[in-house]
């Protein structure tokens, strides 16, 4: 089941210190009102009782669907004992096969979520990313290719109008964010790439899987 702590912080408004639940670890199918939460973001914020300034709050949890046969571990400071890591791996393989992510912050697990719940694979999606702002920097102009290519790039949805689907990215474009919309043709010819390329895969366990990892693996 999930674990509750009681933990203390700082209004970010009015500075009074105040009390707080966090999520040492999220059990979504014995607590299904926490799966929107997560995604929406709504279970990393907390309300001041004096200025009732909305706080977000960082901490390390283990989300876990066992419906899914996913686990997300996200570990704001990075940081984590390899042994404990370890432990939680091989007790996942007494359970079945598992999808195992590592991620740092609260955005990056929502994505996850939406992908897995999507029935898209995140090393796939990730690849799709990379080679949609591969061509819109090569669009930009050499002055500013390596600034697309840096952008930070997420996975919002995957629909479908008139027959065909597609994904809808987003990334942060002058202040605000903005959607492009990618063929699902895309994800299967970037699916058949990492076919052909085994080597490209995620390592055993909690591994990351985001476009910092893609890059080391494809160089």
């Amino acid at each position: 089941m999930s674990i509750v702590k009681e933990t203390r912080g700082r209004c970010s408004k009015c500075g009074s210190e105040q009390a707080f639940r966090v999520y040492r670890s999220i059990n979504v199918a014995q607590d299904p009102e926490l799966k929107a939460k997560v995604r929406d973001g709504s279970l990393f914020v907390w309300e001041c009782p004096e200025c009732h300034q909305m706080n977000l709050a960082k901490y390390e949890t283990l989300y876990h669907d066992s419906d899914a046969r996913v686990m997300v571990w996200l570990l704001p400071t990075g940081e984590v004992q390899q042994s404990e890591m370890q432990a939680i791996t091989n007790h996942t393989k007494a359970m079945g096969e598992y999808r195992l992510r590592r991620v740092g912050d609260i955005s990056s697990l929502m994505e996850k979520l939406m992908i897995f719940e999507a029935g898209l694979d995140d090393v796939v999606v990730e690849m799709c990313k990379y080679v949609t702002k591969a061509e819109m920097a090569s669009k930009a102009g050499e002055d500013h290719a390596q600034e697309v290519l840096n952008l930070p790039m997420h996975f919002y949805r995957l629909d479908e109008k008139d027959g065909e689907k597609y994904m809808v990215l987003t990334f942060p474009d002058n202040g605000r964010m903005v959607g492009c919309n990618i063929g699902y043709n895309v994800y299967e010819d970037c699916a058949a790439i990492l076919q052909r390329n085994p080597s490209v895969k995620p390592e055993e366990g909690f591994s990351k899987v985001d476009a910092e990892w893609l890059q080391s693996v494809i160089q």
